[in-house]
């Protein structure tokens, strides 16, 4: 069994736990950006992975959710972020690039640009992971779609480039008073489903040690971006990795508006059986 993991700060709840070895998955991981890993997982190359949401909605016949874990937010996510150097009013015809790295994020972005702000920039994809936010520099762009650790980063820097910024889980949340649902766990629909529930229960494990340890996890991940630890903290805080009502409220009324514009299929969400 092959399960994707992203490499990004926001799995480390999840995930931190079996790199740590206090919990075991019963399968071998693979990291990628959200991207990779929705590809991989329908091309069958992965039995269990984070998907990205849209990517669910969008093969939900080759697919089910595992109950009970996401990766979402109920206000801002700070990881998910409109870098401007203009408000976002007057980004009409602007150029905005769009990060390769996540599709959820960038059909949030349409929508807001679309249903709330009421602008059309004109969008082009970019790499946005961290490596290369200083190459964007030379990019000729209004503003920017950045996700994951880049976005963290380049928040730091302050607002000298981007004098705007906009974080899209506040946006949704201040139009909908929803939360947002970036990320849900999806099995394909050929795997064991034996395997797939000790996987599974495997990742609620560690998801209970996570959310017991932030602090230690939090240390880790001021190591690995160099973000200080008490920001990485405060950032663990404000994501929130279930999947109850209020997450399917949110998720289920954002597919809605993607499918009334013909963007996803319309159709239920289908579980894995866990009992």
């Amino acid at each position: 069994m092959r399960l994707g993991r992203i490499g990004y700060i926001n799995c480390y709840p999840v995930y931190g736990a079996i790199d740590g070895g206090a919990v075991t998955a019963p399968a071998e991981l693979v990291t990628g950006t959200p991207a990779e890993l929705n590809d991989l997982l329908i091309a069958g190359e992965l039995d269990v992975s984070v998907i990205s949401a849209i990517e669910y909605a969008r093969h939900a016949r080759d697919l089910v959710l595992l109950p009970d874990l996401a990766i979402s937010c109920d206000g801002p996510v700070q990881s998910v972020a409109l870098f401007s150097k203009l408000p976002v009013a007057r980004l009409d015809q602007a150029t905005v690039l769009l990060t390769a790295s996540s599709r959820t994020s960038v059909a949030l972005l349409e929508l807001l640009c679309r249903e709330v702000w009421h602008v059309r920039p004109r969008f082009a994809q970019a790499r946005a992971e961290a490596s290369d936010l200083d190459a964007l520099a030379g990019l000729p762009h209004d503003g920017v779609l950045v996700i994951g650790d880049p976005a963290l980063l380049l928040a730091a820097r302050g607002t000298a480039t981007y004098p705007h910024r906009v974080d899209l889980g506040d946006a949704w949340k201040r139009w909908t008073g929803l939360p947002f649902v970036f990320a849900v766990w999806a099995a394909r629909r050929t795997a064991d489903p034996a395997a797939v529930r000790a996987i599974h229960e495997a990742l609620l494990a560690a998801r209970a040690w996570g959310l017991a340890h932030l602090d230690v996890l939090a240390e880790r991940a001021t190591r690995a971006t160099g973000v200080p630890s008490d920001e990485c903290r405060a950032y663990f805080a404000g994501l929130d990795y279930a999947l109850s009502y209020k997450h399917l409220a949110g998720l289920t009324d954002f597919f809605r508006r993607l499918a009334a514009q013909g963007i996803v299929p319309d159709g239920s969400l289908q579980f894995l059986q866990v009992a």
